[in-house]
């Protein structure tokens, strides 16, 4: 039940008031940050390309020991949920990128810090990204929001938390705003606030910087983990996906064309861009949110930083890096944890 607060005699919900006395409190986080708080990556790492690889490949987060639970979807398949907890009455919930899981280090970071600063963590795998195929047709994909709301239902009936927060990276922070826009004032009243990164929230232009030259890399491991599932739910579905057409893939949009768009629901790929790609839903925010990005992200395009948007929106931030590559945002000295998992808590923690 979302009460009432007065302030200067004008009425308003909680969250509402509550935003507005963080803003009243701290001017700078203003939608649009004129300057980001990202000192720059270590020397060595001097592009984009090094900046995501890098701490993507070689990074190593120990001492973080799930619990593992599964849980049931209400279309009758399941969800691996990972778990951190130490009994505290806030709860992140993680949400990671594409072909990612709860192992990444960027979700085991996260994970890390925000439970070395009193809160529990929930790191969520997507359908089929949990070591295990899930036993329906559809997968997962970016506009998603449907499993998010299941895992936060979740988490809310437990009874355990009064405070939720929403963090996510890549894909991951495109459901997350989705989510977040979609829901608009009717998101629970216990989710505070997000912070999310590196987020292609415009999927078009997305697809299209994937078959650039430069990101063969990136294309070529999508592409060949993602086939993998396909050939999988083939031999479990078989005729429901054209599979000759797999051989035939050379456009990104091919793909998305000949199996993302069937196989999540969608008519074709553009059915699928607009109607998953976040960018088109940030209106609906209710809730802080901070999107930060980097300029050098190599598979972001401009389409990706709703600038805009951000000089108008009161609950939408925007933070522009200069350097931090796509996922990565290592800090220049020595550091345990990455700028984006400590700008989350400290963001998250101005909404409480």
């Amino acid at each position: 039940m979302v009460k009432n607060r007065d302030i200067c005699g004008v009425k308003m919900s909680r969250p509402a008031a509550k935003f507005l006395l963080f803003q009243l409190q701290f001017p700078n986080t203003l939608p649009l940050l004129e300057k980001s708080s990202y000192p720059g990556a270590p020397f060595w790492q001097f592009n984009g390309h090094l900046q995501t690889i890098v701490p993507g490949k070689f990074r190593r987060v120990d001492g973080v020991d799930y619990t593992r639970e599964r849980i049931e979807t209400p279309d009758h398949d399941f969800l691996d949920l990972d778990w951190l907890q130490q009994g505290s009455r806030r709860l992140v919930v993680l949400t990671h990128g594409l072909e990612g899981d709860s192992d990444r280090q960027y979700i085991r970071g996260s994970a890390k810090l925000f439970a070395q600063n009193g809160w529990d963590a929930l790191a969520w795998n997507c359908r089929s990204c949990s070591g295990e195929m899930n036993r329906n047709f559809r997968m997962y994909h970016h506009g998603d929001t449907e499993d998010i709301h299941t895992v936060v239902q979740h988490a809310l009936s437990t009874g355990r938390y009064d405070t939720l927060a929403l963090v996510g990276f890549s894909m991951g922070g495109n459901i997350t705003m989705k989510y977040l826009g979609v829901l608009g004032d009717k998101a629970p009243a216990e989710i505070r606030g997000a912070a999310v990164f590196s987020s292609p929230c415009d999927l078009a232009a997305g697809a299209d910087v994937l078959d650039r030259w430069e990101n063969k890399i990136y294309k070529k491991r999508f592409l060949q983990e993602l086939s993998n599932k396909i050939r999988q739910k083939d031999a479990v579905f078989p005729g429901r996906l054209d599979m000759a057409r797999l051989s035939e893939v050379r456009r990104w949009r091919d793909f998305d064309e000949w199996f993302s768009a069937p196989i999540c629901g969608y008519r074709d790929a553009e059915d699928f861009y607009r109607q998953a790609s976040a960018k088109n839903f940030i209106a609906g925010i209710r809730r802080p949110t901070l999107l930060a990005s980097a300029q050098n992200d190599p598979i972001l395009t401009p389409e990706c930083f709703p600038v805009e948007t951000a000089r108008e929106h009161p609950f939408f931030h925007l933070e522009i890096t200069r350097e931090g590559g796509h996922c990565g945002f290592q800090m220049p000295r020595r550091d345990e944890f990455t700028w984006s998992e400590r700008r989350a808590l400290e963001f998250l923690h101005l909404t409480l």
